[in-house]
């Protein structure tokens, strides 16, 4: 299966580079039926059922973006990953001036470069502990938008709400899980009174969600891990929902992903789930737990297009995204959303 398969061109013009207000009134393709329907997200509660359970990515973002200095070098970092209380995996810009053993100097802090690695990578050691330097970014980050949005001013105050869905409770991750960028409060009420059941997975999205599939062979691409977790009460829910006949309602890739993790892990069954996964879905993938995804327009020749062409088949997909693109749906993070159904 070559990389080529997952190729589309998508016009610049239809990359959203600011999210819908209000959230809800964002488009919504819906693909669960053999038509492609044209909707408004704020349909969503007419299009399930009331056995139906809905389950939400609570992982909150963190501003990891800061920026220091090098002696006179202005240098941006942006954190991704931790490797231990202090010592951070990150990426830097610009990457050529940043030597092993450099000190970076940050506003009322600083870090050593402990390893140089590829692709704009280092490992940061800080000179305080984890708490501390979150809470220092939680005071003086920017908020990590993905690099296809580049608007003049990236970093606007809204920004800090727009990229943080109201799920948001579990901090860790340094990229929003975009499905549940558009519910409210308003919808999610909707959904209760019909009776339609919510939980939460965590999953820590890492920014390696945008690195690009550098091999030809999409079999010789390696995941990027991430940690996520699946307790006891959402296993309890899927369990009760299936044997009602109810259907499993992920809301974005990365719920699909740790769920259908818990799965393989626990040989084919849910069950409860604690530490990282790698899980690469593509077409062929036997699927365990989702019956429907709910999940913004991804980028062309990513793992997150791959997973949808597994999920609802690759014709269907690129004929739902041709469709998008000639009725100008809006793409990517800030953009519109698609509700599929397993094939």
């Amino acid at each position: 299966m070559n990389l080529s398969d997952f190729d589309f061109n998508l016009p610049s013009s239809l990359i959203a580079q600011f999210p819908c207000e209000p959230r809800d009134n964002s488009r919504l393709l819906d693909l669960t039926e053999n038509n492609i329907f044209d909707r408004k997200f704020r349909e969503l509660p007419d299009l399930l059922k009331s056995n139906d359970l809905i389950i939400a990515n609570n992982t909150k973002v963190i501003p990891t973006r800061i920026n220091g200095r090098i002696k006179s070098k202005k240098i941006e970092i942006t954190l991704h990953k931790k490797y231990n209380n202090n010592s951070w995996f990150c990426f830097v810009k610009p990457f050529k001036k940043v030597d092993l053993g450099d000190q970076i100097k940050f506003l009322g802090l600083q870090a050593i470069v402990r390893k140089k690695l590829k692709n704009g990578e280092i490992l940061l050691q800080f000179n305080i502990n984890e708490e501390t330097l979150i809470s220092f970014l939680e005071k003086n980050g920017e908020m990590p938008l993905p690099p296809y949005i580049k608007r003049k001013n990236l970093n606007i105050q809204s920004d800090y709400k727009d990229y943080q869905t109201i799920f948001a409770s579990k901090e860790g991750a340094v990229a929003a899980p975009t499905a549940g960028l558009h519910f409210t409060d308003d919808i999610k009420l909707l959904l209760k009174n019909k009776k339609i059941d919510f939980d939460y997975i965590t999953l820590h999205v890492g920014a390696g969600t945008f690195l690009p599939v550098r091999t030809d062979n999409i079999l010789k691409h390696k995941m990027h891990k991430e940690w996520g977790e699946v307790n006891q009460s959402v296993v309890n829910k899927i369990i009760k929902c299936k044997s009602n006949g109810g259907r499993v309602i992920c809301i974005g890739t990365t719920t699909l992903r740790i769920l259908e993790a818990a799965a393989i892990n626990n040989k084919g069954k849910i069950g409860t789930f604690a530490g990282y996964t790698d899980i690469f879905i593509y077409p062929g993938f036997k699927f365990l737990i989702a019956d429907m995804l709910l999940t913004n327009f991804h980028l062309p020749k990513s793992t997150l297009l791959m997973l949808i062409c597994a999920f609802s088949g690759i014709k269907k997909i690129k004929k739902a995204y041709n469709h998008a693109i000639q009725q100008k749906y809006r793409f990517f993070s800030y953009g519109d959303c698609c509700l599929l159904k397993k094939q």
